[in-house]
């Protein structure tokens, strides 16, 4: 991780990072505001526009620390001024996506539709087309969060191997298995 922590973070234009003395770095951008609480051994610094993690030994515990600091507010930089995105699919007959506001409904093959709340810094959009499958769009600046909630939404209906049905993200690959071979006499 040393080589990953080593790496300066460029600071894009609109976005302004401030280090507190208490290890606490606070990200702005146009997308909004990340706080990250980091380990009082490790030194953040902003020396012009750049950011730039450092560790005070070689021991393991540091070295990843190092790493992980410096990529958790690289992700933080990339939210505030990018954002993130993930896509759902819902591959099966009959599952349907549908939002009002921050609250996700959807029928997943259950006899009861699930309403799903979300958080209030992530942004949903629903898409539905005759002849494909609903697709589920998450928006965001935190990546943490949205990684979180989109696991979440595809643990309520997991892909099974034999027919591929389940929630899914787009354009993931899903290993199947032969189904059962009629016996030969």
């Amino acid at each position: 991780m040393s080589r990953i922590g080593k790496k300066p973070i460029d600071i894009p234009s609109g976005v302004t990072v401030d280090v507190s003395a208490h290890g606490l770095v606070t990200v702005k951008g146009p997308k909004g505001t990340l706080l990250q609480d980091v380990n009082p051994d490790i030194k953040v610094k902003v020396e012009g526009n750049q950011v730039v993690v450092e560790r005070p030994t070689e021991s393991k515990r540091h070295k990843s620390f190092h790493g992980l600091y410096r990529s958790l507010i690289n992700n933080m930089v990339i939210g505030v001024s990018e954002g993130y995105e993930k896509k759902i699919e819902l591959v099966g007959v009959g599952y349907k996506a549908a939002n009002a506001g921050q609250v996700l409904e959807l029928n997943l093959g259950y006899s009861h539709s699930i309403f799903f709340a979300l958080p209030e810094e992530i942004k949903v959009a629903t898409e539905t087309q005759k002849g494909k499958n609903p697709i589920i769009t998450l928006n965001g600046s935190d990546k943490a969060l949205i990684g979180q909630v989109a696991a979440k939404i595809k643990s309520l209906r997991k892909v099974e191997p034999y027919k591929g049905k389940g929630a899914r993200f787009v354009g993931e690959q899903i290993r199947r298995k032969a189904g059962k071979t009629a016996a030969k006499k």
